[in-house]
């Protein structure tokens, strides 16, 4: 399979920071709305769902695409 695109894994951290912000504080709409906006972004850019898989290992588990480089 190929590298998803910078784009896409970008979009992905950004799902990650937002929720790991959205986690540090107590729990309301507001603060979880950043997360809610950024994971729609990333959901309307993903096409199927062995990108999504690939987008996520790189971004949760970055030493594993640099050991395939």
């Amino acid at each position: 399979m190929d590298r998803p695109s910078d784009e896409l894994i970008e979009l992905y951290r950004n799902v990650e920071a937002a929720k790991a912000e959205a986690l540090s504080q107590p729990y309301s709409r507001e603060g979880w709305a950043p997360w809610l906006e950024a994971a729609e972004a990333f959901q309307r850019r993903v096409g199927g769902g062995a990108i999504e898989q690939a987008v996520k290992r790189i971004v949760l588990h970055p030493e594993l695409d640099e050991a395939a480089s």
